[in-house]
């Protein structure tokens, strides 16, 4: 057997299943990548909402981080709810440390059901510590907005947003098309610092995408693990999410989670 590749996702664990460090070690797994963790925070959590947030010290959680980077090593990493200022810089710190390149920013701030999962003195601790330490960056509409503080319609805006974000010191962008106003096709854009790269896959209407940030960003992860460009790494997450979202698995009462073994299923039929 060649080289395992191998992942880390340092975010929030969702104790309903269908986000963060679960939906990314789902995700690490079916596209054969060996995932680990490291926590930053507990959340009660299911599809109808989030009912609290217990975080972690951000000694506990650099001090997780380290158990990973002095043993088994890192081939890429993401990171999602990181909670607060100091939990970031605790964390770029030992990014930069390890000196670790392929690192993956879901700058995770709100649950779908609107609970904020990001204080505000950590977006400006997002910005100048994280940031400049990132590979590429996955917000979604809103998230990308408060970010680079401008409102985003067009696909202008999309792409002025872009080059806001990559003045912040991140090598690559997406801007998911999740929040468009189009209601037949969802469009993110990807931004490597001299294309845009547009990926349309038509929407699935469906309540159920409690977790499509966290695995569409996770299977990324996973890609540039094995090795792969950013282009094929956000098409195969593009390809990867859209099968989870359309496969359904009607959970919960609330915003369900997507269907993480669609993608494998679906290359079974082939």
């Amino acid at each position: 057997m060649g080289k395992v590749a191998k992942a880390l996702t340092i975010a929030g664990s969702d104790s309903g299943g269908g986000a963060g460090i679960q939906a990314d070690l789902k995700t690490f797994q079916e596209l054969s990548v060996y995932g680990m963790s490291a926590l930053t925070a507990v959340t009660a959590q299911n599809t109808l909402g989030v009912q609290g947030v217990f975080p972690m010290t951000p000694e506990a959680v650099a001090e997780q981080i380290t158990s990973i980077g002095e043993d088994i090593g890192v081939d890429a990493l993401k990171t999602g709810m990181l909670f607060s200022a100091d939990i970031i810089e605790a964390v770029s710190v030992k990014i930069k440390d390890y000196g670790w390149e392929k690192i993956v920013v879901d700058p995770v701030m709100i649950a779908k059901g609107g609970a904020s999962l990001l204080q505000d003195a950590a977006v400006s601790a997002m910005k100048t510590s994280l940031l400049p330490v990132s590979y590429v960056i996955t917000p979604n509409i809103p998230e990308a907005e408060v970010l680079t503080g401008m409102k985003i319609i067009t696909n202008e805006d999309k792409k002025e947003a872009c080059k806001r974000l990559m003045n912040l010191g991140v090598k690559n962008v997406v801007i998911k098309g999740g929040h468009d106003s189009d209601e037949q096709e969802s469009t993110d854009l990807l931004f490597d610092g001299i294309d845009f790269h547009v990926f349309k896959n038509k929407r699935i209407p469906t309540k159920n995408t409690h977790g499509t940030g966290c695995t569409f960003s996770a299977a990324i992860t996973a890609e540039l693990a094995k090795g792969k460009s950013i282009y094929d790494a956000v098409s195969t997450a593009k390809s990867f999410i859209s099968a989870a979202i359309e496969d359904d698995l009607e959970i919960g009462n609330g915003h369900g989670p997507t269907n993480h073994w669609a993608y494998r299923k679906g290359a079974v039929k082939l």
